[in-house]
């Protein structure tokens, strides 16, 4: 998908931090939702750019973790971005299904207020 000189660049971009992780913000390229954060390494960075299935790494499990690879819910890379300080990705995303392992359409579904914290329906997690 990216050429291996430009990947080469991007990589010389990115500040990675001491455990060689960078955080990756996924957001829908069409509705602007802001569907997950994730940590990427330099492998899942290059099998994102070299592939278009943004791919991260699991800190839990300590592999990389195509998005969508048990679920099917994927994320197809349609524009990667570096922030100004080199210290964090975003992600355009055509996202199919959930992004939420629990089920839901982003991550960030719950809303805080004077009320206490209400859980929002998926039509009411995009941008207001």
């Amino acid at each position: 998908m990216i050429k291996e000189e430009t990947i080469e660049e991007v990589m010389d971009l990115i500040q990675f931090n001491d455990q060689g992780l960078v955080p990756a913000i996924a957001q829908e390229v069409e509705s602007g939702a802001v569907l997950m954060m994730a940590w990427m390494n330099r492998e899942a960075v290059r099998h994102t750019l070299e592939t278009g299935e943004v791919t991260y790494w699991s800190r839990s499990r300590g592999e990389l973790w195509r998005k969508g690879a048990t679920s099917g819910h994927t994320q197809a890379l349609q524009d990667f971005r570096i922030d100004c300080d080199g210290d964090t990705i975003l992600a355009l995303v055509k996202q199919e299904g959930a992004a939420c392992h629990m089920g839901k359409r982003t991550c960030f579904f719950r809303s805080v207020g004077d009320s206490g914290i209400a859980s929002l329906s998926s039509e009411k997690q995009g941008p207001k």
